[in-house]
């Protein structure tokens, strides 16, 4: 990375639409970002890269130094607290890149499922935890981005599931 020695993601809010091209813009001007993608089809069975986050990208920073970040044109702002950019948990987004890496197909989703919270054993989101939602037979991990309201959903294996519980209790 070459701004900054920062290793904390933030938000941007974007212009949506134009997601992967401010990505690009802010990789050649040196910052690790990324866009978390999914592939949708069409009725023709062409498939288009979406963001899993529209109108977000995500960015490492030095948070003292966001002018070469918020200059960029179609960024509309760093998420944050007032004039105050806001990280994004780590638990957060490595459960989002490890979703986005296992190549299992992930969609977009309400934020607001209610769903047990659980850990997933085996296969490859090992580690990653989230709420599970059931569709009939179908069980979905969501998992969330608290800061940005927005959550994802990936179908798992039942048998890869372990309920978390809450120890605060006993």
């Amino acid at each position: 990375m070459l701004f900054g020695n920062s290793s904390c993601w933030f938000a941007i809010q974007v212009k949506p639409g134009l997601e992967f091209k401010i990505s690009s813009v802010l990789k050649c001007k040196g910052y690790e970002e990324s866009v978390p993608k999914y592939r949708l089809s069409d009725r023709d069975g062409r498939y288009a890269e979406k963001p899993l986050f529209p109108g977000y990208i995500f960015c490492r920073f030095d948070p003292a130094v966001r002018a070469p970040i918020v200059t960029t044109p179609g960024v509309i702002r760093v998420v944050g607290y007032g004039k105050t950019p806001a990280f994004l948990s780590d638990s957060e987004m490595d459960a989002v890149q490890t979703v986005v890496s296992s190549n299992l197909p992930a969609k977009p989703c309400c934020y607001e499922v209610p769903g047990q919270r659980v850990r997933i054993t085996e296969g490859p989101l090992r580690g990653v935890e989230g709420n599970v939602a059931q569709t009939g037979d179908q069980r979905r991990l969501i998992v969330s981005l608290t800061l940005l309201h927005r959550s994802i959903a990936v179908e798992v294996d039942p048998a890869w599931l372990e309920i978390v519980r809450n120890d605060s209790r006993s």
